[in-house]
């Protein structure tokens, strides 16, 4: 039996992990969330575009409600008013963890229920 699809996964504290996960099974979870690239081997990085100001300040609202209940916490750029950038890595081990992807895959959730 595989594991769950990593939407349905939880984060795990990243406290005594100490090395990133290597390039190769960071490619390999990346297949797994959609528009989201790799930045430097260290981050992943996905772009929305929303309609107005509000809707990208909502989204934010709604992302940190779910890394708040995940305890891991993206970096978030809003610019041009409605160009919301969402950036994951693990500051604890300096790089990417299977958190990132966990994350990634929840918030891909709630872009598919806003279409």
């Amino acid at each position: 039996m595989g594991e769950a699809p990593l939407a349905q996964r939880k984060c795990v504290p990243c406290e005594g992990l100490t090395e990133p996960l290597p390039a190769s099974a960071a490619q390999q979870l990346l297949k797994d969330v959609k528009g989201w690239e790799l930045v430097e081997g260290k981050l992943i990085r996905k772009t929305v575009k929303c309609k107005k100001f509000l809707e990208a300040v909502a989204f934010i609202q709604k992302i940190s409600v779910i890394a708040e209940a995940e305890d891991h916490h993206p970096d978030l750029h809003l610019t041009g008013y409605r160009h919301l950038a969402i950036e994951l890595s693990t500051h604890a081990v300096g790089g990417l963890s299977e958190n990132d992807f966990i994350l990634a895959a929840k918030i891909d959730e709630l872009l598919a229920s806003k279409s």
